[in-house]
């Protein structure tokens, strides 16, 4: 039986008195790739900083939040068990990490730090770790450029790669073509697929165009809840997307991508 990546039921979670997310129930297996859909503001973030441990259920009712089927995780063990990337990582990079190498971005990914220091010991295994990652995410001839001169799409892999050397069981991933042109999404989501042969991918966006063929299981994120989740053949049609939305959405399909035909 497959271990449970996620296993959450009856989560509230409010930030002063304002409900963020209401009776969330949500179980991830490892081998599944799934999609978060919902629209800006619809609590997305907030459910991704459940996952990753930065904010706890805050209510009076009995709930379940395991990860791993653990209950609880010290930050830095939870992040080799599983992949965390968000857009203000890449930004936080952009702006902080700017003076360092692909190489270097890759390589901090052992100890989680924002780069490298005279302090930290790293063995040659874990050089060896750095350089097949980079290969892996085809940037090894990028090793040694800095970030300050990558593309948005370069810096978004070595920020995969940093948490990819710990080989982690799953990967969250958060809107990750954002501020990508149309031909570095393409090559971008290519990746991701080959990323998915190896980890659990989760996805948590509004652009159905990186729902990727891999992913076969959808979870709606609506009015504070989980409005539908099931497999995607089922859940991802025009009618629950133009509720979650609320617009009237025409969703296609073609070659196993969708997209938006049309919207009023």
């Amino acid at each position: 039986m497959n271990e449970k990546i996620i296993d959450f039921k009856n989560i509230y979670v409010s930030y002063e008195v304002k409900p963020v997310l209401e009776n969330i129930n949500i179980e991830i297996k490892q081998g599944e790739h799934w999609a978060i859909l919902g629209q800006n503001g619809s609590g997305k973030s907030t459910f991704i900083k459940l996952i990753s441990n930065d904010l706890y259920p805050n209510t009076k009712y009995k709930f379940q939040k395991k990860i791993f089927g653990k209950d609880r995780w010290s930050i830095f063990d939870l992040k080799k068990n599983l992949g965390i990337i968000t857009n203000d990582l890449h930004n936080y990079f952009s702006e902080h990490g700017n003076f360092l190498t692909a190489y270097e971005v890759v390589l901090s990914g052992f100890y989680s730090s924002i780069g490298i220091f005279k302090h930290q010991d790293f063995t040659k295994e874990q050089h060896e770790r750095a350089l097949e990652v980079l290969e892996f995410l085809e940037i090894s001839e990028i090793k040694d450029k800095k970030v300050q001169h990558m593309s948005t799409g370069q810096l978004r892999r070595c920020v995969i790669g940093r948490a990819l050397v710990h080989k982690p069981k799953a990967f969250i991933l958060d809107e990750p073509t954002v501020g990508l042109d149309i031909k570095a999404q393409s090559s971008f989501l290519n990746v991701i697929r080959k990323l998915s042969k190896y980890s659990s991918i989760i996805l948590v966006t509004h652009h159905f165009e990186e729902v990727f063929p891999e992913i076969d299981n959808i979870a709606l994120v609506y009015n504070k809840t989980i409005f539908k989740q099931g497999k995607k053949r089922d859940i991802l049609n025009s009618e629950n997307i133009s509720t979650v939305f609320e617009s009237k959405i025409e969703l296609g399909c073609d070659n196993q991508r969708y997209y938006v035909k049309t919207i009023n």
